[in-house]
């Protein structure tokens, strides 16, 4: 086959690859941001450094696994499956660590640091398992 054409098909491959994880992340950060009683965003740009540990540890715990998904699915669609079964397994994590501390809504909103950068941390953590359980 022509090189030329190789490094096309692979090029489209990437943007394919890459707008497809966008959009898992997009709606991953919506559906996120519409199960947490808080406004991270709004919070965030109030200067709530504890949101922002929360939501970046939510996202990158979130995009590690995908993109373990994307290096090792077979095709589009697997992608897609396993990034949605990261998205559940982050949404499900943010459940529990609010299940295990009732008030930490209450604690993020008041800015304490500590609350955030658990929930962050167990997210990220939670991440890595998800995204070395995907490497099938």
């Amino acid at each position: 086959m022509d090189p030329a054409l190789l490094q096309l098909t692979a090029l489209t491959k990437f943007f394919v690859y890459f707008g497809t994880a966008l959009v898992l992340t997009v709606l991953f950060a919506l559906i996120y941001a519409k199960i947490t009683p808080y406004q991270e965003v709004r919070l965030i740009r109030a200067g709530n450094t504890a949101a922002a540990y929360s939501l970046s540890g939510a996202l990158l715990g979130f995009v590690i696994p995908l993109a373990s998904a994307i290096i090792h699915s077979v095709s589009l669609p697997d992608m897609v499956v396993w990034g949605v079964v990261a998205l559940v397994v982050q949404l499900a994590t943010y459940f529990v660590v609010s299940r295990m501390l009732r008030n930490i809504a209450d604690e993020i909103r008041a800015d304490r640091i500590g609350k955030g950068l658990f929930l962050g941390a167990v997210s990220i953590i939670v991440g890595i398992l998800n995204a070395a359980c995907m490497s099938y």
